[in-house]
């Protein structure tokens, strides 16, 4: 009989699978500034990340099945969009994946100049997924209980940062013009709730632990983002000092020796991150093949109930981004978890209308109202960054052009997918 999580595991990895710390968020600063950066991260949660974890909290309490959200949109939707939602997911998952290590190659070159150069951007990336893929092997209750411990090593250089930190005010205001660039960074550091749902088999007592697992997650995110910036900022360092990966310097700039603790609290972060999202996105498939969408041998997991197949073709999967630059997978990713998180809430409307009577153990106020009214915010967030970044190009063709074939893809591989069953 295999282990189920509690609350605070599931906090912790859910923590990792939308946060990790606050690595990925310097491009928030660089782009938008101190006051810009801060605003943000306090209206990002309240527009984005609250109605998300809200709509999480209330599906996967009401339908606590393994594969989550793609279970809720198959069930409001259909087996159609069912496997439209997962496969925009696992298609994003190409480009969320890439980006934690990508972190890890850019902070670990601030020390080491080599690792920004191949072999060495490939070949760090590759061993840090297939390291996860390893650990997932030892079921979903090591990677819960694991992310605990990983997540209070990685806080502690920010509190000795915080701490240390000498209090020269803040630098004086620069003219910041791609806010919207803040904002894509933003809102993928934000973003991720739902991966908690797709392993609710594997939870205790879901119908409790979801709703508050989504609350204390929010809060402890949007704290962890903030108070480190605070302190640089109040150390008088000009936000022009900010790059992708910049944590290390800044580090190093309030105390020296402060560097490699934080260069190691990077790994930390990246590995927590991937193997908490390694978690998640594997059970997708494992429950897209026990419906007859994807090939059978998914279906085959451990003595510990993971799905090593599904694991390791993910982990293969993968691999495929890893050459993209940090910001042009930001996009991307962005671009194709809209689409599947806007199925998302169309399920929760669409569920609040045919199954008035579901039994609900957690409730969004309001009937289909209050749903719709709960979908409207992170839709239009959605819509506002992809306008702002159409014109981002990926070689010859458009980020948004590129999505939109991805998305195509599904279309046409549905009816394959559907003579499985």
């Amino acid at each position: 009989m295999k282990s189920k999580l509690g609350l605070f595991p599931l906090v912790a990895a859910t923590f990792f699978m939308v946060s990790g710390g606050p690595y990925g968020i310097e491009g928030v600063v660089k782009q938008s500034g101190y006051a810009g950066a801060i605003l943000m991260l306090l209206i990002i949660p309240v527009i984005w990340a609250l109605p998300t974890g809200l709509m999480v909290g209330e599906l996967a309490a009401a339908i606590p099945a393994e594969g989550g959200f793609y279970v809720w949109v198959r069930r409001a939707m259909g087996p159609f969009w069912g496997f439209q939602g997962a496969w925009l997911s696992l298609a994003a998952s190409v480009f969320d994946i890439a980006a934690y290590p990508s972190v890890l190659v850019l902070s670990l070159g601030q020390l080491w100049p080599a690792a920004l150069h191949n072999p060495w951007r490939i070949v760090i990336p590759v061993a840090v997924i297939f390291t996860c893929v390893a650990w997932n092997l030892l079921g979903s209750k090591a990677v819960g209980e694991g992310s605990i411990a990983l997540g209070i090593l990685l806080l502690m250089p920010f509190a000795m940062m915080m701490f240390l930190a000498p209090h020269h005010g803040i630098a004086p205001a620069t003219t910041h013009t791609s806010w919207y660039a803040g904002l894509i960074i933003a809102m993928w550091n934000f973003m991720g709730w739902d991966n908690a749902s797709t392993i609710a088999q594997e939870v205790r007592d879901p119908q409790r632990t979801y709703p508050r697992t989504m609350l204390w997650a929010v809060v402890t995110v949007t704290l962890v983002y903030i108070a480190p910036i605070l302190a640089v900022a109040y150390a008088g360092v000009p936000p022009s000092q900010w790059s992708d990966g910049a944590w290390v310097s800044l580090a190093g700039g309030i105390r020296p020796w402060l560097a490699v603790p934080m260069l190691l609290t990077i790994m930390i972060s990246v590995l927590g991150q991937v193997n908490s999202l390694t978690m998640s996105y594997s059970r997708i498939p494992f429950a897209m093949a026990e419906h007859g969408l994807a090939p059978s041998v998914f279906r085959r997991v451990t003595n510990n109930g993971s799905p090593w197949a599904a694991l390791l073709a993910c982990g293969a999967i993968w691999t495929l981004a890893l050459s993209l630059s940090l910001d042009r997978i930001l996009l991307l990713d962005i671009m194709l978890y809209g689409g599947s998180l806007t199925l998302e809430f169309i399920a929760l409307i669409v569920l609040r209308v045919r199954e008035p009577e579901l039994v609900r153990p957690f409730r969004i106020p309001g009937g289909p109202a209050g749903a719709v009214a709960m979908a409207v915010m992170p839709c239009v967030l959605l819509l506002v960054a992809a306008v702002m970044n159409r014109h981002e190009q990926i070689g010859s063709i458009s980020a948004a052009a590129l999505a939109g074939i991805v998305a195509l893809c599904g279309i046409a591989v549905y009816p394959w997918a559907k003579r499985m069953s």
